[in-house]
Parts: C-alpha cells; sequence; structure tokens
C-alpha cells in the first residue's frame, strides 16, 4: 500500500534507559561490551538528558503512527487445534508502539506512545480511557485500581466503575495535589535533581520506567530514570520513602517476599533491598549488589515460588540467582543476539522478549534452564511481556499458559505455551547443562516457534 519498501534505518532504541550498549555480531555474540556506545550507536544517549529531551525513541522507524487513533482495531487468528507452543492470534490497532502489558483473568491492559490504555476482553476490544500524561511505560493491577506509570514521571490511578466494568474513572495521581501542597511549604522537602534545579521529594521528576505491588499489595513500588524508587501506601496514597538507588537511571523493580525488593539500573547494577518498619514509616536498606557490569540492566523478575531472581541486560543476557544460596549467582542464559528488553515468569517456565523480535521460553528445573521453544513473528522489538494461566486448559488437566507480547511493531501477540516438553520430539534436543556453561543460539521460523537447545560452544 505504500509502494516499494524503502531500506528499513537502524532501529533507536531509548528505553529502558542503556548507558554503554552495542548490538553484538555473531561473532561477538559470547562476549559482553564493555565500551561505552558512540553517538552513532544506535543505543547512544547522552547521560544529562532527561527523557523529554530530544529522545532517540522519537526517531525510530517503528514510530510512525500515521493511522487514526479510533480505527478498527484487527484481531488475526490461528487455527483452532493449538500445537503445544504456538501463536494463537495477534492485537493489532495502528496507534503506536506498544510499551506495557498488564493481564487479569480474562482482561488485557494494553499502553502505547499514543496515550490511551485499551482494555481487550476475551481477544476482543472491550473498552478504552486516556491519559494526558504521555507515553504509557508501565501498567500494573491490584484488585480495582489500575496503576499506570508514564514518560512524564506521573502516576495514574484509576478505578473500575462498579456499575459498569467497561468504565475506568481516574481516581488519582501520585502524589496527590494534597500531599503535593502540603510538602512545597517546607524548603526541606526539595532535593537537587540535576544542576540548578530542584523538585519534591515525593514526586519523580523523569520517566516512571517500573511499578511493582509488594507481596502483601499494601505498597507500590515506582522505579524512575530519575535514579530513585519510590514507595507508596496503597490505603493512602503517601508517598513513605524515597530511595536514591542507583547512579543511573532505574529500568526495573521487583518484589520478593518477606519484604525484599531488588532493583535494576543503567549503570550495570542489580540490588537487593530489605524493607524495615521504623516508627510509622518505613526504611529500605541495601542487602547486597548482585550484579555490576558495564552493560545497562533492562529487565528483572522473579519466579512464582521466590526461590529463583533474573535479569536482562543489554547485551542479550539474562543473569540468575538461587536465593536459597543468600542469593548466590546461578549462571547465565545465552538465548538472544540484542537487548533483552523485557522478562516473565510463571510456573517452571521463563519468558524473555528481545530487541532481536523473538521470545526465548526456558524450562526450569532445579537450577538447570533449557530454552525448549523460540517464539517468533514479531516485526519489532519486543518490548513488554504478560503471562496468564489458561484456565480452560487447567479444566482439562494441561497446565498451560496464555502468554501476551507487546512490541514496537504496534501489535500484541498471543501464545499458548505448554508446561510440558514433549521429550518424545525427535527433533527437540536438549542437553541439560549449567546454563553458566553453556549457549542457548535456538533456530528460527516464521510465524510460531521452533525448537532450541543449549549445547557447549566450541
Amino acid at each position: 500500500m505504500f509502494g516499494e519498501p524503502a531500506p528499513r534505518p537502524e532501529f533507536m532504541q531509548s528505553e529502558p534507559r542503556m548507558s554503554t550498549t552495542e548490538a553484538l555480531t555473531d561473532d561477538e555474540f559470547t562476549l559482553r561490551s564493555s565500551s561505552a556506545a558512540s553517538p552513532m550507536s544506535p543505543y547512544y544517549y547522552e547521560q544529562g538528558r532527561l527523557s523529554g529531551e530530544s529522545s532517540p525513541m522519537m526517531m525510530s522507524p517503528w514510530n510512525q503512527t500515521t493511522n487514526s487513533p479510533f480505527s478498527k482495531p484487527q484481531w488475526s487468528q490461528q487455527e483452532e487445534n493449538v500445537p503445544p507452543n504456538a501463536l494463537v492470534g495477534s492485537l493489532v490497532r495502528e496507534e503506536g508502539h506498544i510499551y506495557s502489558l498488564a493481564a487479569s483473568g480474562d482482561l488485557l491492559y494494553t499502553g502505547s506512545d499514543s496515550k490511551n490504555i485499551r482494555v481487550w476482553k476475551n481477544l476482543q476490544e472491550y473498552c478504552g480511557f486516556k491519559s494526558n500524561s504521555g507515553l504509557v511505560k508501565t501498567i500494573i493491577i491490584s484488585g480495582q485500581k489500575i496503576f499506570t506509570g508514564h514518560q512524564d514521571g506521573k502516576i495514574r490511578v484509576w478505578k473500575v466503575s462498579p456499575k459498569n466494568p467497561s468504565v475506568h474513572k481516574r481516581a488519582g495521581t501520585l502524589p496527590t495535589l494534597k500531599d503535593i501542597f502540603k510538602s512545597s511549604i517546607k524548603p526541606s522537602n526539595y532535593v537537587e535533581v540535576r544542576r540548578h534545579k530542584t523538585a519534591l521529594w515525593i514526586r519523580h521528576s523523569d520517566a516512571v520506567s517500573c511499578l511493582s505491588l509488594s507481596d502483601d499489595k499494601t505498597y507500590l513500588y515506582s522505579a524512575s530514570w530519575d535514579r530513585t524508587i519510590k514507595v507508596w501506601r496503597i490505603s493512602d496514597s503517601k508517598c513513605l520513602e524515597s530511595i536514591h538507588a542507583h547512579d543511573d537511571a532505574v529500568n526495573a523493580v521487583v518484589c520478593g517476599d518477606e519484604g525484599v525488593m531488588f532493583s535494576g539500573s543503567a549503570d550495570g547494577t542489580v540490588k537487593v533491598w530489605r524493607r524495615e518498619a521504623r516508627g510509622k514509616g518505613l526504611k529500605h536498606a541495601a542487602v547486597k549488589t548482585l550484579l555490576k557490569q558495564e552493560c545497562a540492566v533492562t529487565a528483572l523478575a522473579v519466579d512464582a515460588a521466590g526461590t529463583m531472581v533474573y535479569c536482562g541486560a543489554s547485551d542479550g543476557l539474562v543473569n540468575f540467582w538461587e536465593r536459597g544460596k543468600n542469593y548466590a549467582h546461578g549462571g547465565v542464559l545465552k538465548g538472544h543476539k540484542l537487548a533483552v528488553l523485557c522478562l516473565g515468569s510463571a510456573g517452571t517456565l521463563v519468558f524473555s522478549g528481545s530487541a532481536d523480535k523473538t521470545i526465548c521460553v526456558w524450562k526450569r528445573e532445579g537450577v538447570i534452564h533449557t530454552c525448549v521453544s523460540v517464539l517468533t513473528g514479531h516485526e519489532g522489538p519486543v518490548k513488554c511481556l504478560a503471562v496468564e494461566e489458561d484456565r480452560d486448559a487447567a479444566a482439562r488437566g494441561d497446565r498451560r499458559w496464555v502468554v501476551y507480547s507487546g512490541s514496537l511493531d504496534k501489535s500484541v501477540k498471543v501464545w499458548s505455551v505448554s508446561e510440558m516438553v514433549n521429550n518424545n520430539n525427535n527433533n527437540l534436543v536438549l542437553h541439560h547443562r549449567k546454563a553458566s556453561d553453556a549457549d542457548s543460539l535456538p533456530s528460527e521460523s516464521d510465524g510460531s516457534l521452533s525448537s532450541g537447545w543449549v549445547s557447549r560452544k566450541h
């Protein structure tokens, strides 16, 4: 419809923030880049720049939104009989990159750079609502409340109408206007956010990159490119603490159990924090630094049992640590040729989405991880993942997961992934090795999946 396709320009990625990142060639894939990206690198950004100032994201070849945001969504469905791991269909609404996903039951929330939050029910568009706070970078659901984090540093709170569940009304903003007014009176509540600029400590001064709920759903954690993590009490929307967590943008935050929290940053570190009660408030103490490297940390995940912590980085690697061994390093999963942008975990499976347009499915047995599938079909980097149990399959005795993947190709793909690995399939070679000793370089196929393997690189 556009005539002869022009050569695709080189992809320019601006988030998560990556301080020193280079795309790896096949030969360089196993080596971590330790040199700073040059200004000509597709991952380069100026360290002193805030997110709203000439973001390279605006120059992305996937940032050409020409269709109306109110154009009719498209749903393309695959065959009825779904194989063990396969593409079920695609949700397409031509209104921008998909940057965030959140799933709850039969509902799926999608956020994009169009400022719209779309709600899908049973894979059909159900409703939508609009925020005026810029690109929707992260979404999280807590009961009847939905929290969204935005490029402009705001956190919006939405509530589902009890009379009409398809209606979502804005219930507030974090911090509340009342708290901003009360805090602004005292000069001591202002902190320096950059040279010659101050702001209230309860407000984020740059993009909110990630949101996470405490295990008891009492606290909301917000990570930001302003290098802080803020802790909010959900019951009264109060900001209880601002943690100066890292020396660069905080790209990821995830909560474990028993008051433990993990953070990952563009400064290349992953840190462990523990929540402690302090009178009427609380305080987070740094417990341990799990990782320190040149490449930016872009994503974090904790498995359902809380026994493993996973970290994705701009070098395409996924590191993991074992909680039972005081977070000793367990190994490295090598399945991507470009940056890992998102992670998900469900049951014994781990999912990693990448700028290489693929999703690796890893099965864990103890500390051994095997890449059992590579989901392909996206035409742009895979930016976000959400995983829900397939309740219909569970009723039939088949443990299966519905995996949603959002991409900068402006689509959400829906995958059905089985917990069971078909060991009788002669085409699926599984050499179980410690991930730290192995490379996983599965081949790709169009549309759904290809078999993967784990083998020692010669």
